[in-house]
């Protein structure tokens, strides 16, 4: 006699807990006398594997988190079902600092934020001081910083470009582009001395102006990179294990990319065409010749691709930028704003009260305040300054596209692998010292 079969609903702690916090319901088959004959197992749960969750820490300590990162992972076996972010471990308390400091002491605390980007950090801050001062910079500063930020974008997605393949395992490009990112750091080594962390900029000019020669080493350098980046591209762009390991994963949409405030490589690879060099220009970026690299399916893959043409246009802007590259001075003439030159400030009385005030005192804006935002190799730099008529900033605030960027990961990684992790957390391209600042 075939067996009459019945279904009830039970609760099975092994598979996790619903929205409400309670264990998950499912239906359990049983025969007449409440025997058990089957279990429909949900189709995310491997049959006879099911487990309980389990958490682990991804972090603060691990290469693959590229700084103090921890990222708490809820598994369900493989599969991550909830990432939790902490990014508390670093604690540089920039802004806080920078209240306490002359306008231009706080130029070597900008290169400390995303440090890789620190000439264009530099750049970005002179550029909202400057406008809180009401200065205009002379034509020959204008290129020279963009050669600065072009120069601190390539080594910017130099590093990005290595350290990702390191994680996904390949090792080889990750020698190139640092080979390559040397090069870079010689010409800043031969411009200012200076090479990580750099304090190029003052309020009204520069730091130094470039010595002789230094634009046929620029020209050598602009003619033979783009070879690298070819190469780079000839071996991984089309490998299958690099393209398994990045397409599909990490997927944002357009429409999640600005909900999220995402910005840079990273909205861009969502098809998000923004990029402030373009809709909100500074340093005459309107009038050079480059084109905003667009994805089209937000993953992993796409942010690779839109980073690696964003090389070869940088290279583009240089090769612009040395061609009209004027004579004249590159710091403005009004020395109340910017330090007289030494051969003047140890002959000339005006030029050393000058210089007296500034060292001792600061120079001061008047009051009002200012927000100047760039394109930096993350995204959306800004810089808040509020003045009240004295030589320091009575608030001082930074808008850093790695810590925006940093928010969408719970919603990029949850569905996806454990290793899957790894790869999607690097395509973000974070530095934790703009993040927890």
């Amino acid at each position: 006699m075939a067996t009459t079969k019945r279904t009830v609903e039970v609760e099975l702690s092994t598979t996790g807990l619903d929205a409400q916090g309670r264990p998950r319901r499912v239906p359990l088959v049983v025969d007449e006398q409440g025997a058990p004959v089957s279990v429909e197992v949900p189709s995310s749960i491997e049959p006879g594997l099911q487990g309980e969750h389990m958490l682990i820490n991804i972090g603060p300590q691990h290469p693959a988190t590229h700084g103090v990162l921890r990222l708490v992972l809820e598994l369900d076996g493989e599969t991550v079902v909830r990432c939790i972010p902490h990014i508390g471990y670093l604690h540089c308390g920039f802004e806080k600092i920078g209240e306490y400091r002359q306008y231009n002491q706080i130029i070597p605390w900008t290169d400390r934020e995303d440090y890789l980007n620190s000439p264009g950090n530099n750049v970005a801050f002179a550029l909202g001081a400057e406008r809180l001062f009401g200065i205009e910079i002379t034509e020959r500063c204008k290129v020279l910083r963009v050669i600065l930020m072009e120069l601190s974008r390539i080594i910017s997605h130099l590093v990005w470009l290595g350290t990702t393949c390191i994680d996904i395992g390949a090792f080889t490009p990750f020698l190139w582009s640092f080979q390559e990112r040397e090069n870079v750091y010689n010409l800043f080594e031969n411009w200012i001395g200076a090479r990580l962390t750099t304090t190029f900029t003052r309020v009204g000019g520069m730091g130094a102006d470039i010595p002789d020669g230094w634009v046929d080493q620029l020209t050598a350098f602009v003619k033979h990179f783009p070879e690298t980046v070819s190469e780079i591209d000839r071996v991984i762009t089309r490998n299958g294990i690099w393209v398994g390991r990045t397409v599909g994963l990490g997927v944002m949409s357009a429409d999640e990319a600005v909900n999220y405030g995402l910005s840079g490589p990273m909205a861009r690879a969502s098809g998000v065409a923004w990029d402030m060099r373009k809709d909100f220009p500074y340093l005459d970026y309107e009038t050079y010749d480059f084109d905003v690299p667009v994805g089209t399916n937000g993953d992993v893959y796409d942010r690779y691709l839109v980073r690696m043409e964003e090389l070869r246009q940088s290279t583009r802007i240089l090769e612009q930028a040395i061609k009209r590259l004027p004579d004249g001075p590159v710091n403005v003439a009004d020395h109340r704003a910017i330090l007289p030159p030494k051969s003047k400030a140890t002959s000339d009385m005006e030029s050393m009260i000058h210089h007296f005030k500034q060292v001792m005192e600061g120079p001061r804006p008047p009051r009002g305040e200012s927000y100047v935002a760039v394109e930096s190799p993350k995204g959306e730099k800004g810089y808040y300054m509020v003045s009240d008529g004295s030589s320091k900033p009575v608030r001082w605030r930074i808008r850093p596209p790695s810590f925006v960027n940093l928010s969408a990961i719970p919603r990029m990684v949850e569905g996806h692998l454990l290793s899957d992790v790894i790869a999607i957390n690097a395509s973000i391209d974070i530095v934790m010292g703009e993040i927890d600042r």
